[in-house]
C-alpha cells in the first residue's frame, strides 16, 4: 500500500506541476528561458523555506491535524497559480526569434 500511495502521489504531483516549466519558457524571449524558471524555483525555495513552520502553526491551531494543514497549504498554493496564471498573457501561437534574426530584420 505503502508503494501504490508513494507512485500515485508522485504521478500527482507530475501531472500537476510539471507543465510550469514549460509554461514559464514561453513567458520570456528565447534567450533568456533559462533564467525565468531557474529564478521562479529558487524564489519558491525562499518562500517555501517558512513552510513546515506555517504547516505546524496550522497543526497546532486544527488539534495536531498535519493532515489538514498539508491540504490548506496545498491548496493556497494551487489557487494562487491559477490566479497569476489567469492574469498572464497568453502566448499560444507566438513565433519567438533570436536576437540576430530581430537585428536582421530592422
Amino acid at each position: 500500500m505503502l508503494g501504490i500511495g508513494a507512485f500515485l502521489l508522485q504521478f500527482m504531483v507530475q501531472g500537476a506541476w510539471g507543465v510550469i516549466p514549460a509554461y514559464l519558457n514561453e513567458l520570456v524571449p528565447e534567450g533568456t528561458r533559462a533564467v525565468l524558471p531557474g529564478f521562479v524555483y529558487q524564489l519558491g525555495n525562499v518562500i517555501a523555506s517558512g513552510n513546515a513552520t506555517i504547516q505546524a502553526t496550522i497543526a497546532a491551531a486544527t488539534g495536531s491535524n498535519y493532515g489538514l494543514a498539508m491540504a490548506v497549504v496545498a491548496g493556497s498554493v494551487a489557487v494562487i497559480i491559477v490566479i497569476l496564471m489567469s492574469f498572464s498573457r497568453e502566448t499560444r501561437g507566438k513565433q519567438f526569434r533570436t536576437i540576430q534574426a530581430q537585428a536582421a530584420a530592422r
